[in-house]
């Protein structure tokens, strides 16, 4: 059965209470969601950091290993030139050894040098680990008290909320989808949440601006469905009796 104008405006004026209703919900949380999900996003941040940092120490770790088998193996050769050294047969042998030796010499003046600027690093990630670390924890200690504190006011509402979720569902089953559709586009870009308004006191409940007599006299009809020409919001009705609409002069 096809609603009247007046229905369907009751419709969606119930409607817009439940989910005002539903913000004075919200708006009791204040800001606490928000925190809230800004805290685990600066907590997933932290420990992404920290697998960074871990991942980087373990890679100059490997470099350290690296740098001390080279050594050895510097070592090793050393060892081993200066024993072939006490069988050389000329000057010319001698100095070919000496030279190798004093190559690995090198190396392992490079690869001490290496060690240590790794070790320095690693000390330096160590360092910034321990300070994420303790930013972290204490982020996570108030993502703690702010989770308990949304909790608490969440599990007061909860029973209401739900009630009126269940309404809400059920009154817009009620409004045909294209009008539902323009009631919650809207809401959606309506600061204080109103897509249906009442004219009070000769001007529009959502912006405030003056509704002229006529159309004020239109809306109380009910024979169309009449949006405010500044803000867009449906006109649901006239609290009082609408200005009468100026007569114009006889000659």
């Amino acid at each position: 059965m096809e609603l009247t104008i007046a229905q369907k405006l009751d419709a969606l004026l119930k409607l817009q209470s439940l989910d005002s209703q539903l913000d004075e919900l919200v708006k009791i949380r204040g800001g606490l969601p928000e925190e809230v999900r800004d805290l685990e996003d600066d907590i997933a941040g932290f420990e992404t950091r920290i697998g960074k940092f871990q991942s980087e120490i373990k890679t100059l770790e490997e470099e350290i290993e690296r740098n001390r088998v080279a050594k050895k193996d510097a070592e090793k050769l050393i060892t081993k030139y200066k024993d072939q050294q006490m069988n050389v047969r000329n000057n010319r042998e001698f100095d070919a050894i000496s030279k190798e030796i004093e190559l690995q010499s090198l190396e392992i003046e490079l690869a001490d040098k290496r060690i240590n600027e790794a070790q320095f690093r690693v000390r330096g990630k160590e360092e910034e680990i321990k300070n994420t670390q303790n930013a972290l924890n204490e982020r996570k200690e108030d993502l703690k008290a702010k989770k308990q504190e949304l909790d608490q006011i969440t599990s007061e509402s909860q029973e209401e909320e739900k009630e009126i979720i269940r309404q809400r569902d059920e009154q817009a089953t009620t409004i045909e989808s294209r009008l539902l559709n323009s009631y919650n586009k809207i809401r959606s870009n309506a600061l204080n949440g109103l897509a249906v308004v009442m004219v009070k006191r000769g001007a529009c409940g959502g912006c405030f601006n003056v509704v002229p007599p006529q159309r004020q006299a239109d809306i109380k009809d009910k024979k169309k469905i009449i949006v405010c020409e500044h803000c867009g919001r449906i006109f649901a009705d006239v609290e009082g009796v609408p200005e009468p609409a100026p007569v114009g002069r006889g000659r």
